[in-house]
């Protein structure tokens, strides 16, 4: 391992097998793989990770390489008692001068300075009926905002909220925008056979517009199945679909209930989770991806769509138009009428949705998990001025 002028221990609690289909994972996994690829003499940084056989997943990698060092750790299992002070005597055991969690429930307990991830703002932004356990959301937030030397964050939109709702000074809070699967995310054509077999299991047809992303309350799919509903009204022969794919979570039964109560032509289908092989081929399909959430930080769904050519319409509030660069169609999300007025618009006219398809290409260029990884590691090693 080569001298670093800034040791980092990255705290690894999120990366234990049950929290494997949780966002936290997936940010940390692909934060750490790319660490793994950096050299120190390009960085200066070393990053230090803690691994458990018996708590941490598989598909971490236990070798030690270039600029990221593995130590095994027992600490690990005890999980209260490693977010109230355990990875602190971790970190100071492998001689870091610095700890990253990608999360907001790591507590500052000793003297080591700490850089925490929080996303968004989202417990204080939105009404407690959208979130689970928005009270300790809040205190977890509040807490680790309040006490992290810097935080990280998905997009201006998510850091001017978290100054304004925190108090915080601007320069403690610095954005890196997050990366997608370019591996499964992509403009290349997906196999034929294989995208078949899952329209066919999944009983669907084409066409189809398609929201992916868990079903729940704040993703306002309610609206959109009124949207889809008075589209169908207005275009009876469409023969058109809405697929929502993806888990079922807070707020879910209301909008199964308001789907299964339609008459007519609606037909909409509930995926549940799929794997992300199979996602990527249900969004290569689609005719048009609809994103009418009521608040992101980021919106992966969002760029993940636009990275498979498929034209996209987003709501026009938070990080959307941000991250997408106005570069897509957006509409009012509380409107159902604006709603169908822009699917009606981009599914009659060919050439804006080549526009859209084209456009959406090249802004998710813009994003990888290998420009996330560099810019956490600048905003390490940049001190607060």
């Amino acid at each position: 391992m080569e001298d670093a002028n800034l040791i980092v221990a990255f705290d690894t609690f999120f990366l234990a097998r049950h929290f494997r289909n949780v966002g936290i994972y997936e940010y940390a996994t692909n934060l750490l793989r790319e660490f793994r690829k950096l050299p120190v003499k390009e960085t200066g940084i070393s990053v230090r990770y803690f691994i458990d056989p018996s708590y941490t997943d598989d598909s971490v990698d236990r070798q030690s390489a270039l600029a990221c060092e593995a130590f095994e750790t027992r600490f690990l299992r005890y999980h209260r008692l490693w977010r109230l002070g355990l990875v602190h005597l971790a970190a100071r055991s492998v001689d870091a001068d610095m700890i990253f969690s990608p999360s907001p429930s790591l507590l500052r307990s000793g003297a080591l300075p700490t850089v925490v991830t929080i996303h968004d703002a989202m417990p204080e932004k939105l009404p407690p009926e959208f979130l689970q356990k928005t009270r300790s959301l809040k205190i977890h937030f509040r807490r680790s905002a309040k006490l992290a030397y810097k935080v990280l964050t998905d997009s201006e939109h998510s850091k001017n909220d978290l100054v304004d709702v925190y108090n915080l000074r601007p320069e403690k809070v610095v954005v890196v925008y997050l990366g997608y699967d370019r591996d499964r995310f992509n403009s290349s054509p997906p196999d034929p056979v294989a995208q078949a077999v899952l329209l066919q299991r999944l009983g669907i047809h084409r066409p189809y517009i398609l929201h992916h992303g868990m079903v729940q309350h704040r993703k306002n799919l309610g609206r959109l199945v009124r949207a889809y509903d008075l589209l169908l009204k207005h275009c009876p022969d469409t023969g058109m679909q809405l697929v929502l794919a993806g888990p079922l979570g807070k707020g879910s039964e209301a909008v199964c209930h308001l789907a299964s109560s339609l008459n007519g032509k609606s037909k909409i289908t509930f995926t549940g989770p799929l794997d992300g092989y199979s996602l990527s081929l249900l969004v290569k399909g689609a005719s048009l991806c609809v994103i009418p959430s009521l608040y992101e930080g980021f919106c992966l769904p969002m760029v993940e769509a636009m990275a498979c050519g498929i034209p996209t319409a987003v709501a026009n509030c938070t990080s959307m138009p941000e991250i997408s660069g106005g570069v897509l169609r957006y509409f009012d999300p509380l409107s159902v009428e604006d709603m169908t007025a822009t699917m009606a618009d981009i599914l009659d006219n060919s050439e804006l949705r080549a526009q859209l398809a084209k456009a959406g290409l090249q802004r998710a260029a813009a994003f990888g998990w290998d420009r996330c990884a560099r810019e956490t590691l600048q905003a390490f090693a940049t001190p607060i001025m």
